[in-house]
């Protein structure tokens, strides 16, 4: 597997918050990326906060746990800046929603929820989400949004994007990390999404031990700067804010910071 010496010697959980809806999860020296975004730029969405991931996270991948195909999530370019030996963990039926996947042949695992896949000395548990699957929002239901839990020496649960649905606290259960989408990527936040106050209380649902907000205050459209700032900038803080009143332990980052699983 990748990873530092010091990743593989002491085998540390951890997690680095890459921005948006990217993060790496190191669990007994196997490193899972989550829906790379490693460019500048997006189609009409800018980096505006955090660093580009830089080559020692592109080189410490073992493998790619993609949630659903929204482009944001699902980036294309990203992928292929991967070594080409890493597998892609994805939402069944994804290559035939979205035929350029093909290119990456066999390194595609297709998944359902309820599927476990094991992967170095970690399992990647796929979980469901309650998100819109489609690449195109006109396009067809060929597949579904998926969240992953990544079980080793600790338990973090990846939601990618979702909002509450009825049986998620029997889907995850008590993770030792939960990473919370929390917001969007514009002035708008439609079905299917957590906002700060409705993510504390899929933490609550789950029992996560803690909880990191993600997927806000990354990506921004070219152009509406001004448009609603609050959005970009302010769920991280209102969700930790939110979280401290129910006494639900949380921890904001910044781009690029890194949290020990479990270290409390």
């Amino acid at each position: 597997m990748n990873g530092t010496p010091e990743d593989r010697a002491g085998h540390r959980s951890w997690m680095r918050w890459l921005g948006h809806a990217t993060t790496l999860i190191s669990d007994r020296g196997t490193a899972v990326l989550t829906d790379p975004v490693l460019t500048a730029r997006v189609a009409h969405l800018r980096r505006r906060r955090g660093p580009i991931p830089d080559d020692a996270v592109v080189a410490a991948a073992d493998v790619v746990a993609l949630s659903h195909l929204h482009a944001d999530h699902l980036h294309l370019p990203s992928l292929r800046m991967l070594d080409g030996d890493v597998p892609i963990v994805l939402p069944r039926h994804a290559p035939d929603a979205l035929p350029s996947l093909r290119e990456f042949g066999a390194r595609l695992i297709e998944v359902d929820a309820g599927d476990e896949v094991p992967m170095g000395d970690v399992v990647i548990r796929v979980v469901p989400a309650e998100h819109d699957g489609r690449r195109w929002r006109r396009g067809q239901h060929l597949t579904s949004a998926l969240g992953y839990i990544v079980v080793g020496d600790s338990t973090t649960y990846f939601a990618g994007d979702t909002d509450l649905y009825a049986d998620l606290g029997d889907w995850v259960r008590e993770p030792d990390l939960a990473l919370l989408p929390v917001g969007g990527w514009g002035p708008t936040l439609g079905a299917g999404h957590l906002n700060p106050v409705r993510a504390v209380t899929a933490a609550e649902m789950i029992g996560a031990r803690r909880a990191v907000p993600i997927h806000y205050g990354t990506l921004w459209p070219i152009g509406l700067d001004r448009m609603r700032p609050g959005l970009f900038h302010d769920p991280g803080a209102e969700f930790v804010r939110e979280a401290v009143e129910h006494g639900v332990a949380a921890t904001e980052l910044a781009p690029g910071d890194r949290i020990v699983i479990g270290d409390d």
